[in-house]
């Protein structure tokens, strides 16, 4: 039986969503991939549990939950951290799921890097490295000779790089426009539903659990920006960064301006736009009933194509289990080409 071990970083909410995502699924895997899976290391920023010969998954996220760190796991919870746990352990994947860093790409570019420098396959959820330094960061992948993955750095459980790539292989892409953010949709949505000001709307989704203590990265646009990004250079061909794209939040819109489209009949969502001419996330009027009128953390977009006209693809954007499933694919993926 051929094993991969997998060391986890980030085991904030996607992290331990990946964790109990493989523990619901690793016997489905070992029977039609032939793979079993074990995570022999698992991370947060200041503490990890190690051992070689695999971590339970649900006791890795229960040890996190209850205590706060991973050395509260039962006998193998160090406060070896960082790039020191690549070290640490024989691995063979890397699953990368520390948070954004949309400024220096930290800790993500430094731990991918090292990864392929010591020829390990990377997955990875998140946007700061690809958003600064895409080119760098996947031809050093193919430098190596390793799988690089990162379905889940754009619209969470929605599909859209690796079903434009496979599935639309035979056409040309034109332009990508959609709703790329779950938690401005989810704002914009209940302003809409129930004329709600912006502020009180934000709060409540705060308290829910939808949009982060600060949201800055949501609301301003940043997120969006960076998914915008990273389509335009892995399905559009398109050498960009985040410099490159015009970017607007939802702040300044009112309850006053979503009744007034409503009553004409239209909507305002934050959309992003990827094309060779532009690169661009705003709010705009989306007529009602359109493929844009998603509600909720949904995702979408629409996929302008040369042979099969325009796709749309929707999926959850938010949720950590809902983005661990599209890490997992990307695994999956990996293991029937290398396996």
């Amino acid at each position: 039986m051929n094993e991969c071990r997998i060391i986890i970083m980030g085991f904030g909410s996607v992290g331990q969503g990946f964790a109990q995502a493989i523990a619901l699924k690793k016997a489905m895997i070992k029977d039609k991939c032939g793979v079993q899976l074990k995570v022999v290391a698992a991370a947060d920023s200041s503490s990890s549990a190690i051992n070689q010969d695999g971590l339970d998954e649900m006791l890795l996220i229960h040890s996190k939950n209850s205590e706060g760190n991973l050395t509260a796991y039962p006998n193998d919870g160090t406060n070896i951290s960082g790039l020191d746990v690549l070290d640490a352990v024989e691995y063979d994947l890397l699953m990368e799921a520390t948070p954004t860093n949309i400024s220096t790409a930290e800790p993500a570019l430094s731990l991918t890097l090292k990864a392929f420098d010591q020829g390990k396959d990377v997955v990875t959820s998140n946007k700061g490295h690809l958003a600064l330094k895409f080119k760098e960061v996947t031809e050093t992948a193919k430098d190596k000779g390793v799988e690089f993955k990162y379905e889940a750095s754009v619209g969470g459980a929605m599909p859209i790089i690796n079903f434009t790539r496979e599935t639309l292989a035979s056409c040309g892409i034109k332009s990508i426009v959609g709703i790329l953010n779950g938690t401005t949709n989810y704002i914009l949505s209940r302003m809409a539903s129930e004329g709600s000001p912006y502020d009180i709307t934000l709060k409540e989704s705060q308290e829910l659990g939808i949009a982060e203590t600060d949201p800055t990265q949501d609301v301003e646009g940043i997120d969006a920006a960076c998914k915008t990004v990273i389509l335009a250079n892995s399905l559009l061909g398109i050498d960009a960064t985040y410099d490159d794209v015009i970017v607007e939040g939802i702040s300044n819109i009112t309850s006053e301006a979503i009744e007034l489209a409503r009553k004409d009949g239209y909507l305002i969502k934050l959309i992003a736009e990827v094309s060779p001419e532009t690169l661009k996330v705003s709010p705009r009027l989306v007529k009602k009933g359109s493929s844009y009128d998603v509600g909720g953390t949904l995702n979408m977009a629409t996929i302008k194509t040369d042979l099969a006209g325009d796709v749309t693809v929707m999926g959850l954007g938010a949720g950590s289990l809902e983005t661990a499933s599209a890490m997992l694919t990307d695994v999956i993926s990996i293991l029937k080409t290398k396996y």
